[in-house]
């Protein structure tokens, strides 16, 4: 940041004299404002009193700035900012920040990969701000690594067979019966769940006095594109979703025709780029932040009903809450799943344990392409398990391609996983070809990729096929704005809309219709 750009970015703030050993913000606290400092130089530290000793992460003086990514995320203060050297500071506060970020583009950029960067070195060095301990080969521990890592949160992560994962676990107190456990700055969360954690860490939805204009329910790839349009489009909007970011589209190992990115992009990666972009412009993230239902008594004011009781009054809601993974009536299906054996992605934390074994991808849509190629990258041997009789069926021709000449996947076409065997894990299955006859094949690990079903029970008020999907414009009786549901002020997008195509591009290209729509209904109805 040149003298120049300094000098925009203070005049935003208020400045005050800080004296040495002066404390700006502590670890643990709710929120801060970001320090540009003039004068002073200050140290930023890992304090934890009690549980380990301070560390010094990084020191910044004169002409440099404090803050990272959690100014934006609401994320409680991972660390401590001490004055070393007295001198002038100007605080900035976060709603000022937001206007910075909106009005100096050039700031903006030199703000958000500053922060980025911060972001990695405290994950890089973690200590004790989040400490998770659980069995490597739990469903449970994926769930819990994949939140956390897709929200970019700093933490460590034990094994609670080793060495220094039963350490850990002796000096809290913790027995197995306990595991999953979280240590967030010396609390112990036993059983702990994602949910929990962004509880703990702040990242559950908290009421600021003033409704929303839009609230955008689902943040796979149409809704985060929409919560991004909507809040760069001036509206005050809200991001919900139950699970964590990315919806399907983050279990893609990865992604080749997205426009813009000629060499591929991971789905996780992708998720992680569109977050940064959405907080930059003001979106408001809760995760995991459970919706069951929408009441829509009054037609001016859609409310959002929250597992916890929760209700959440906007002007308009965009629904684009996807649709959850299918799974077959296989006996033991959900003992292996339970114990890891079977995942519903390839990303790296999926593969990471199953590299140079034994594997079977089932589906025959281009997750479960790319699945197989990322396995067979990782010196799997792929048995590629596809119900339809023509690998392109549902398949990109290029991915149908590559995979026929990758020697380490074997295509099965026309079957059918019947069998699971195995005593605590996965050993191996047994698959029925189209003439009926059953073969066993050695399987370490099960990749599914074999659909979803529309995940709109929490939209019982509007509209909806046989199936489930909801009904927008174009098959709803009446004419209506792009992407209106049968409720004026309810829109759908993305996998959840009847008739929609299955395609990251097409879910966030359905974004723009959406907030059009959502600018002409409340340009019609003000209120």
């Amino acid at each position: 940041m040149d003298k120049e750009q300094f000098r925009r970015l203070a005049a935003y703030g208020v400045e005050e004299h800080c004296e040495q050993s002066q404390v700006l913000y502590s670890s643990g606290d709710s929120t801060y404002d970001l320090i540009v400092l003039q004068t002073a130089t200050v140290d930023v530290v890992r304090d934890v009193p009690g549980v380990e000793p301070e560390r010094l992460m990084y020191r910044r003086g004169p002409g440099e700035f404090l803050g990272e990514l959690n100014l934006l995320t609401g994320q409680h203060v991972y660390v401590t900012a001490r004055v070393v050297e007295a001198g002038k500071v100007v605080r900035i506060t976060p709603a000022k920040l937001r206007r910075v970020l909106a009005e100096q583009s050039d700031l903006a950029d030199i703000l958000l990969t500053a922060f980025q960067e911060r972001r990695e070195i405290l994950r890089e060095a973690a200590g004790s701000s989040l400490e998770i301990i659980s069995r490597p080969d739990a469903g449970e521990t994926l769930r819990l690594r994949s939140y956390v890592t897709r929200l970019l949160l700093p933490h460590s992560w034990f094994d609670a067979t080793s060495a220094s994962g039963i350490a850990l676990m002796e000096s809290a107190g913790i027995g197995p019966e306990d595991l999953p456990v979280a240590l967030i700055d010396g609390q112990v969360l036993r059983g702990v769940t994602p949910g929990m954690i962004g509880e703990a860490l702040g990242l559950a939805w908290q009421a600021d006095g003033a409704d929303p204009d839009l609230v955008v329910v689902g943040a796979g790839p149409a809704g985060l594109a929409a919560a991004v349009y909507g809040a760069s489009e001036g509206l005050s909007t809200v991001l919900l979703d139950g699970t964590g970011l990315g919806g399907q589209a983050a279990t893609s190992a990865r992604i080749e025709n997205y426009l813009g990115f000629p060499e591929g992009i991971s789905g996780e990666n992708l998720t992680r780029l569109a977050m940064v972009q959405a907080l930059k412009f003001g979106v408001r993230i809760s995760t995991p932040c459970e919706v069951v239902g929408i009441d829509l008594s009054d037609e001016q004011k859609p409310t959002v009903l929250l597992e916890d009781g929760t209700r959440i009054a906007t002007r308009a809601v965009i629904a684009a809450t996807g649709a959850r993974y299918r799974r077959p009536g296989i006996d033991r299906w959900s003992q292996f799943e339970e114990a890891g054996c079977i995942r519903y992605a390839a990303t790296e934390l999926d593969v990471r344990g199953y590299e140079g074994t034994p594997v079977a991808v089932v589906g025959g849509a281009n997750s479960a392409g790319q699945a197989a190629l990322f396995l067979a990258a990782r010196s799997c041997s792929v048995e590629l398990i596809v119900r339809a009789d023509d690998l392109e069926a549902k398949m990109s021709a290029y991915l149908a391609e590559q995979i026929r000449v990758n020697p380490a996947i074997r295509v099965r076409t026309g079957s059918a996983i019947a069998e699971l065997a195995g005593e605590e894990t996965l050993a191996s299955v047994v698959v029925v070809d189209r003439e009926g006859q059953p073969v066993r094949l050695d399987c370490r690990g099960l990749f599914c990729f074999i659909g979803a079903e529309p995940a709109s029970s929490w939209l019982d008020a509007v509209a909806k096929d046989k199936a489930g999907f909801v009904l927008t414009t174009g098959l709803l009786p009446a004419a209506g704005l792009p992407f209106q549901t049968s409720a004026e002020r309810v829109f759908a997008v993305g996998d959840l809309r009847a008739g929609s195509t299955k395609r990251v591009a097409t879910a966030v290209g359905e974004w723009a219709g959406a907030v059009s729509s959502v600018h002409t209904v409340l340009a019609a109805g003000h209120p």
